[in-house]
């Protein structure tokens, strides 16, 4: 209790105390002491209760009226809630502006941002941008639901998945030349905010970006079909001094024609949206393949070990997958000094939804990948240290197109690595691409 609560409590006790003694006075005057005392205890209790009925009017009125100057118990009171009052009045203030504030900001953003109740769909809010992306109107469309009011997106299926639910990519309801890229973020329990951005132009600049590659990677076969060709007419022996020379072009015109052959392997793969082909995959051959690639490219200086505890085929493209597995195969090779290891393991292993899934995985004793890397390694020419990749030969194309073809397949891509420990890259599958083995005459 604080000093001024408690010097009030002992006025109020004080003044009772002595409208009671009044009372007793008075009482014994009149030679009625006991008349005297019950008058004055009912002074002072109805004076208590006119007092607190004042409390309460100046509560329940709603005004924000000067409190109570007196110096009892409730005049204390009045003053203790007339601050607290006056507090809080200023937090709702200061919470009004930021709220204002806030939406005043997401009034102007370029994207649609949109509040959604989470089990009626129905429209909360919606920025200026849900107007002219989206075509809501306000008032209208408040309150009402987003699926019907916006039927041609598929918005039912992808809605009922929630916090599952991933970007969706689908055209304008109001252009039929614009796409939009949708996320749903679900930040309450009752509220989702959905935000759809206008992304023809990123689109149309990555398709830019992959016809160029592709055409210039095409328009590169030609020369260097011709420069193969004089290169390999010219004879080292006839001209001894010419040989290091005629053997690093050779090297190098080789190191180019890997670069356009990774080019628009690369640039096949992200054009595509499906599969070219969807079949089982024999993966005992797929592993034994494998294993005399590493081998070929080893030349005898890495120990090459293969493993297959899974004992299933794995549904998707032949050549796709090999090129994936391929890869990964190739870079722990290179990027193993000799005398490392190499082990390509086939297992069994839980998928996201608690399935029967598969995953291959390469593990190499090679130099190992920093962590500030991992993030980036899968990135289109992408190397962590230029010189060892120079020394290898390698296009800083693998990964990425590792990348490219487990997406296609539903796959992902996990890197784990320490620094001179080595790498383990491995490729996860879901039960959906799980099929069982082949008999050995139709693998043949």
């Amino acid at each position: 209790m604080t000093s001024s609560a408690r010097s009030a409590w002992l006025r109020t006790l004080g003044l009772v105390g002595a409208t009671v003694a009044a009372g007793l006075l008075c009482g014994a005057i009149a030679g009625r002491p006991s008349l005297g005392t019950a008058i004055g205890a009912l002074v002072a209790l109805g004076w208590q209760a006119w007092r607190t009925r004042t409390l309460v009017e100046h509560l329940t009125s709603g005004r924000h009226a000067r409190p109570d100057v007196s110096p009892d118990i409730q005049g204390e009171i009045e003053r203790v809630l007339h601050r607290r009052q006056t507090s809080t009045r200023l937090r709702k203030r200061r919470l009004v502006a930021m709220l204002r504030a806030y939406r005043a900001a997401a009034s102007v953003l370029p994207d649609a941002v949109i509040v959604v109740e989470r089990e009626t769909q129905r429209i909360v809010w919606f920025n200026e941008a849900g107007t002219t992306l989206l075509g809501l109107r306000y008032p209208t469309d408040l309150q009402a639901s987003i699926v019907a009011r916006l039927p041609a997106l598929p918005l039912a299926s992808w809605l009922a998945r929630g916090r599952r639910a991933g970007p969706l990519e689908a055209g304008s309801p109001l252009d039929s030349t614009a796409t939009l890229s949708l996320r749903l973020l679900p930040y309450s329990d009752d509220l989702w905010l959905l935000v759809a951005r206008d992304v023809s132009r990123l689109l149309q600049l990555e398709q830019m970006r992959r016809d160029f590659v592709a055409n210039v990677s095409h328009e590169l076969r030609t020369p260097l079909t011709v420069l193969h060709g004089y290169l390999d007419m010219l004879d080292p022996a006839e001209q001894p001094e010419w040989a290091p020379m005629l053997e690093e072009m050779q090297r190098q015109s080789t190191r180019m024609t890997q670069l356009v052959e990774d080019l628009l392997t690369l640039s096949r793969l992200e054009s595509r949206v499906d599969l070219p082909t969807d079949e089982t995959v024999p993966m005992a051959g797929m592993l034994a393949a494998l294993r005399r690639e590493a081998q070929a490219l080893s030349q005898g200086r890495h120990e090459i070990d293969v493993g297959d505890s899974a004992g299933v085929d794995l549904h998707g493209s032949p050549k796709e997958l090999h090129s994936a597995f391929s890869n990964l195969v190739a870079n722990a090779v290179r990027y193993t000094p000799a005398g490392g290891r190499i082990r390509i393991a086939w297992e069994r292993e839980r998928d996201a939804d608690g399935g029967e899934g598969v995953a291959l995985s390469v593990t190499d004793t090679g130099y190992g990948i920093p962590a500030a890397h991992l993030p980036r390694i899968t990135e289109r020419f992408y190397r962590v240290s230029n010189s060892r990749s120079r020394e290898s030969g390698g296009t800083g194309l693998g990964l990425a197109i590792a990348k490219h073809v487990l997406a296609l397949h539903q796959a992902r891509l996990d890197v784990r690595s320490d620094v001179g420990v080595g790498s383990t890259f491995s490729c996860h599958f879901g039960a959906a691409r799980v099929r069982p083995r082949l008999p050995l005459e139709h693998t043949a």
